[in-house]
């Protein structure tokens, strides 16, 4: 489902998270591209994933949550279709770069730092989680973000309802489906809340049972 074209944050940017770390969810794109912004209420400190499009969108939404100031914007993967928005938001609001390391070089703006698997980011009084999830790109990485009523995971391209993100090789998705597995419905409970980088979100739970398949299937 397309987003409009200049969004109300008020409206249709979608409240996951709680009281102890908010997270807004912003359909901005007609590739249905999910942005995601987290603030910590106690500090206004904010941190966007992935500014896919629309920046007057997604810096209204800015604006609306926490005091406006942007720390960072993390950047879950190389492709076009998640970072078109990066330089203008960047130029608006002095945010750093964050961005899987093989992906980096990627991107349309300079990267400020460089994350790999086991880093935390620090929001607040809230360290996130960095998990790379190698196979839809060589850099995909996806945060792990834990709140008051549980865990969220931003996963990008890597993890939808229904399988894992397209990959180039069977090469590529035996990486990506071996990462999904042990770095993520290895470690999470059922529960875990799955908010991807387009269209609908899910639970851990909900595609567990379908493992095996996805792996027979080889997607």
């Amino acid at each position: 489902m397309a987003g409009p074209a200049h969004v109300d944050p008020h409206g249709p940017a979608l409240a996951i998270g709680d009281p102890e770390l908010e997270v807004h969810k912003l359909n901005v794109s007609d590739q249905d591209n999910n942005a995601y912004l987290l603030t910590d209420p106690a500090t206004g400190a904010q941190l966007l994933v992935d500014a896919a499009d629309d920046a007057e969108a997604l810096l209204a939404l800015v604006r609306a949550h926490g005091d406006g100031g942007l720390s960072a914007v993390l950047t879950t993967h190389q492709h076009w279709d998640h970072h078109r928005a990066l330089p203008a938001v960047v130029a608006a609001t002095g945010a750093q770069v964050l961005a899987g390391s093989e992906d980096a070089d990627a991107l349309p703006s300079p990267v400020d730092r460089r994350l790999v698997h086991g880093d935390t980011i620090a929001l607040g009084a809230h360290n996130l989680d960095v998990i790379a999830l190698r196979g839809h790109t060589p850099g995909s990485v996806a945060l792990a973000a834990r709140t008051g009523s549980g865990t969220l995971l931003l996963t990008g391209d890597s993890l939808f309802p229904g399988g894992v993100g397209r990959t180039g090789s069977p090469g590529d998705f035996t990486s990506l489906l071996d990462d999904v597995e042990a770095r993520l419905f290895a470690l999470y409970p059922d529960e875990t809340a799955v908010h991807p980088g387009h269209g609908d979100s899910t639970t851990l739970g909900a595609e567990r049972p379908a493992l095996e398949e996805w792996r027979a299937r080889g997607w």
